[in-house]
């Protein structure tokens, strides 16, 4: 009995060096140095535990039939684009070289160029967004698409509940996309009202072990999009659910209202997530046409997600963050970087462009904040300004550049958000866009506190071990 102890002790270590230098040669594949040493180090300590979670979530797999709609998505967004003559003041000409190379990059990346013709309103705090939204949904007349990440059963949720079932009752054609994850409560007490209704709900990314479709589980569609009658549409921050949803921790947004031709690609992104989770593509794309010009802005929509095979807005703030002359701030809930992007933003403040980042003082996410603010020492030392916003949840996701670009959209500033999640982000390409964003981050530095350098240097060690742990994780959040 003894000699069959030792006999399964030999071979249960055997077992954790062959996972150990197995995964050693596998883990760094395609991977960023990074996330390599974040699963190497859980790996190492942890054989067995650490090699099953790398199964379940350690590669961003996305099923080769996923990857193919996308291409076929994309294929048929170009095609429905030649067939539609660029309205003349689409041109970029008069826009800075740089900022008409970022149009051109988001084109290949995401598939849509700018058009010119859009009104963008800046919706902010609560609200306001969420009024204007209903508003607009009441006065639908024939089609409304609707997709979230969050969907939920609150006060928030039946205003949306009651104005979609009115709009249904009179006729106009309700299609709404709910993330598994994120509204699985309201796939499961909201969706049945709605398909009472005559209304069709489906969810995004649905897991499970017999699923043809199976990704791995934590790939989420993270995009808001609402477009109604095909002449309106919003994008933005702003989930379905009440601002209190975690207690003491209110939440602050900004959506964008946005009409005029840019309107047709938030169509597109949703009918092609419609594609994705139902197989029904559009039999005529004669609706897909873009509405009449509404302002003066030139914007384009860049959607992001792992069926692209590449994180495009990553690559694309990347390169506006390298191309910035004078200034650049960006808002965020979560700041967690990967080198290349956190290498950009040190490079930017180095160089001497003014580098400001807004953020919650507190968070709804303990190990990601910790993550976050293990970032903060590194960054003062380049001379970026931070600026820890206060009282509210700040869950605002935003980016200007110099005065000549605006970024608005549902990506967080993080890992997840870049490679995993399904996100969309509109790009403006307006001066007067640039100054509305930058009133409002104004408005923030007015309720937020300066992080000293000093000061940040002399919190307790305790505090800095948690923080670099946490940070050891970043791949894993």
């Amino acid at each position: 009995m003894l000699f069959s102890n030792i006999q399964w002790s030999v071979l249960y270590l055997a077992s954790e060096w062959i996972i150990r230098l197995t995964m050693l040669m596998y883990v760094p594949q395609r991977r960023s140095p990074s996330a390599a040493r974040a699963w190497l180090l859980l790996i190492f300590f942890l054989p067995l535990p650490g090699v099953l979670l790398y199964a379940l979530v350690g590669r961003i797999y996305v099923p080769r039939r996923r990857i193919a709609l996308q291409r076929q998505a994309s294929q048929l967004i170009r095609s429905v684009q030649e067939k539609i003559p660029a309205p003349a003041d689409t041109t970029t000409i008069t826009l800075p070289a740089y900022v008409q190379a970022a149009v051109q990059l988001a084109a290949r990346l995401g598939d849509f160029r700018a058009v010119g013709g859009n009104e963008i309103d800046l919706l902010s705090g609560y609200e306001e967004p969420l009024a204007r939204l209903v508003h607009d949904l009441s006065g639908a007349s024939d089609s409304i698409h609707l997709l979230y990440y969050i969907y939920e059963n609150d006060t928030t949720g039946k205003r949306i509940t009651d104005v979609l079932c009115a709009a249904a009752a009179r006729g106009v054609s309700c299609r709404v996309l709910m993330d598994a994850a994120g509204s699985r409560g309201a796939l499961r007490d909201v969706a049945p009202i709605l398909r009472a209704h005559g209304i069709e709900v489906h969810a995004m990314l649905p897991v499970g072990l017999f699923r043809r479709n199976v990704a791995r589980f934590d790939l989420r569609n993270h995009r808001k999009i609402v477009v109604i009658d095909g002449q309106i549409a919003y994008t933005g921050s702003q989930n379905l659910i009440d601002p209190e949803s975690i207690p003491g921790c209110p939440n602050e947004e900004l959506v964008v209202r946005v009409t005029g031709p840019v309107v047709t690609q938030f169509q597109s992104v949703f009918l092609a997530d419609w594609f994705f989770e139902t197989d029904e593509a559009p039999a005529d794309t004669s609706f897909l046409a873009p509405p009449p010009r509404a302002g003066n802005t030139i914007a384009q929509v860049l959607p992001s997600g792992p069926g692209y095979g590449r994180e495009n807005t990553k690559e694309l703030m990347i390169a506006l963050i390298y191309a910035a002359r004078r200034q650049f701030t960006i808002a965020t809930p979560y700041f967690v970087p990967d080198e290349p992007f956190l290498e950009a933003v040190v490079a930017a403040a180095r160089r001497g462009v003014a580098v400001r980042l807004i953020l919650p003082g507190r968070s709804n996410q303990r190990v990601t904040h910790l993550a976050q603010q293990s970032y903060y020492s590194q960054l003062l030392a380049a001379g970026v300004r931070i600026y820890l916003y206060a009282g509210r949840f700040l869950h605002a996701k935003h980016m200007t550049v110099d005065d000549e670009v605006a970024l608005i959209g549902s990506t967080n500033m993080d890992i997840r958000s870049f490679a995993l999640n399904a996100e969309v982000s509109l790009l403006a390409y307006d001066r007067l866009v640039v100054e509305g964003l930058a009133a409002l981050c104004e408005r923030y530095i007015g309720h937020s506190a300066v992080l000293e350098s000093a000061l940040w240097s002399a919190r307790p060690v305790s505090r800095r071990l948690l923080q670099n742990v946490a940070r050891l994780a970043d791949s894993l959040l």
